[in-house]
């Protein structure tokens, strides 16, 4: 009688093991099976969505997002929060089309007309000051990351419609006689028949892989970001890890910008506004947690494909932009609750 009980109490056990790693199978997963869900119906609903053109024309959107997501999900790690992406992407274009449009010295009557790889040098390092600015308000001033990424977003945007006057600069492509051309390699440009775009969150992808995996930078900010007080009792020079990360992810600010502008060969003071919420949407669906130390990479990208899929998806089929909005806002709100499941299970 007790052999058969054990038998059956280890049966029940196996059961109940296999339907926990199921259970777990799909919280981790969720974002994949999402945008594959997605990636069925609307494929089914449309005869011009399940092809590779599409998908690498939609990939080329998402790569906006993506690298928005990536460094969004560097500041997450840590525990914060950067509201001042969308802005600083709008502020990058803006900057780069100043910048392809001849800079004017008037005192030696002479426009100088930048290459496009310094144009390129000089954004990112203009992403990288925002950050440092947003890094050194939080770590070194104690200002609440809502707070300082908020009040640098709005002087961001204000700073880009100064700089235009609230107009677009249009016809970046540039002039051969001026040796400004190039700037629209970036975003119509393919290699090996996969748009620059996508190419370059790969390799920002990677990149930040590395850095999380591999290096002591990427423990230091998991540390930071699970626990702030004991890393720093550890000797994990927080501060300095805390401003890394807002500079990185004015970078990837920077270059979405530069994708962007590149891609519709014109830069507005207006551009990107609402982007910093996708990229926190995205960083969501991909697992992490907004509270700090959860979250990878992989994660995030599907996020950010899941979004992206979903919201061209519904452009195809024909639904309007207002239903576009609500469902996109649907799926945050079930990725919240899902993470949030997932960890007090934890």
């Amino acid at each position: 009688m007790s052999a058969t009980t054990s038998v059956d109490t280890n049966k029940s056990s196996a059961k109940g093991k296999r339907k926990k790693s199921l259970v777990e199978l799909l919280f981790e997963g969720r974002a994949f099976f999402a945008l594959i869900a997605i990636i069925i119906v609307f494929s089914s609903m449309s005869p011009n969505y399940f092809t590779i053109n599409n998908f690498l024309i939609m990939a080329s959107h998402v790569a906006i997002y993506g690298l928005l997501a990536i460094g969004m999900l560097l500041v997450i790690l840590n525990g914060g929060i950067d509201l001042s992406v969308g802005s600083t992407l709008g502020l990058s274009g803006v900057f780069a089309g100043f910048l392809m449009q001849g800079v004017t010295l008037p005192q030696f009557d002479v426009i100088l007309y930048p290459s496009v790889w310094v144009a390129v040098v000089l954004t990112c390092l203009l992403g990288a000051i925002v950050g440092a600015v947003n890094g050194v308000l939080i770590a070194y001033l104690r200002v609440p990351a809502f707070v300082a990424t908020l009040g640098v977003l709005y002087v961001a945007r204000g700073v880009a419609l100064l700089m235009t006057n609230g107009l677009t600069y249009n016809n970046l492509s540039g002039r051969p006689e001026l040796g400004n051309t190039g700037f629209d390699w970036l975003g119509f440009n393919r290699l090996a028949g996969v748009p620059i775009g996508v190419l370059v969150l790969a390799v920002f992808a990677i990149a930040c892989g590395i850095l999380l995996s591999r290096t002591g930078f990427g423990r230091w900010l998991y540390s930071s970001g699970g626990n702030e007080h004991a890393a720093e009792l550890s000797g994990v020079p927080v501060k300095r890890v805390k401003i890394t990360v807002y500079m990185l992810s004015g970078v990837c600010a920077a270059v979405a910008g530069l994708v962007l502008s590149s891609q519709l060969t014109s830069a507005g003071p207006t551009a990107g506004t609402t982007y910093e919420l996708t990229a926190i949407a995205a960083v969501v669906i991909g697992g992490a947690a907004l509270t700090g130390g959860r979250g990878t990479v992989i994660g995030t990208l599907l996020g950010a494909f899941v979004i992206g899929f979903l919201s061209d998806g519904l452009v195809i089929i024909g639904v309007s932009s207002y239903w576009q909005t609500v469902f996109t806002g649907a799926v945050i709100v079930m990725a919240v609750l899902l993470n949030s499941i997932k960890y007090s299970r934890r």
